[in-house]
C-alpha cells in the first residue's frame, strides 16, 4: 500500500511537469511535415506553415514550407518578417552548424545575435529537408536572458519535426 501511495504521489508531482502539446500537420491541404508545439505557445497554422510564441513571449518560432522553386521567397519572407518586427542582426556573429540528421531529415542552422525594441535577442534560421523537393524554413527569435528557460521546449519542438508521407 505504501508503494502505491508513493507512486501516486510521484505521478501527481510529475503531472504539472507534463506539457500538453498539439501536433500539427502542415500545410493542412497537403501536409509535408508535422511538428509538436506546446499548447501554451498557442500554435496555429499560417498561410505557409505554423507558428507559436512561448506564453511569456520570450520566444517566437515558425516553420514554413518551401519547395526548391520557392525556397528563396520563403527565406526572404522570414527575413522580412524579422525586419518588420524591428529585429536587427549583427552579421559578424553569424554561426552555421554542420548538417545533421534528425528523424531521417537533413538539418542545418544559421544563427546570429541581434536586437529588437526590448534589447538583445538570438535569431536563427533552421533549414530542414523533408523530401526531395520540400523543405522547412524554421524561424527562431528569442529574448536573451529569457530564452534559456525554454531550451528544453525548443529542443523538443525541433526534435518533433517529422516528414509526412
Amino acid at each position: 500500500m505504501k508503494k502505491k501511495i508513493i507512486a501516486l504521489a510521484l505521478l501527481v508531482f510529475a503531472s504539472p511537469l507534463a506539457v500538453h502539446a498539439a501536433t500539427l500537420k502542415f500545410p493542412s491541404e497537403k501536409p509535408v511535415a508535422s511538428i509538436t508545439i506546446p499548447d501554451s505557445w498557442k500554435p496555429e497554422e499560417t498561410d505557409s506553415g505554423v507558428q507559436g510564441t512561448s506564453a511569456d513571449s520570450a520566444i517566437y518560432l515558425s516553420a514554413d514550407v518551401a519547395s526548391s522553386k520557392s525556397m528563396d521567397k520563403v527565406v526572404t519572407d522570414a527575413i522580412d518578417f524579422l525586419a518588420k518586427n524591428k529585429i536587427t542582426v549583427d552579421p559578424s556573429t553569424r554561426k552555421e552548424t554542420p548538417v545533421t540528421d534528425v528523424n531521417g531529415m537533413q538539418m542545418t542552422t544559421l544563427e546570429w545575435d541581434g536586437s529588437d525594441e526590448d534589447g538583445p535577442v538570438s535569431v536563427g534560421l533552421l533549414f530542414v529537408q523533408t523530401s526531395g523537393d520540400n523543405a522547412l524554413v524554421v524561424t527562431y527569435w528569442g529574448t536573451k536572458g529569457e530564452e534559456d528557460k525554454h531550451s528544453a521546449e525548443v529542443q523538443a519542438i525541433i526534435a518533433s519535426i517529422k516528414p509526412v508521407e
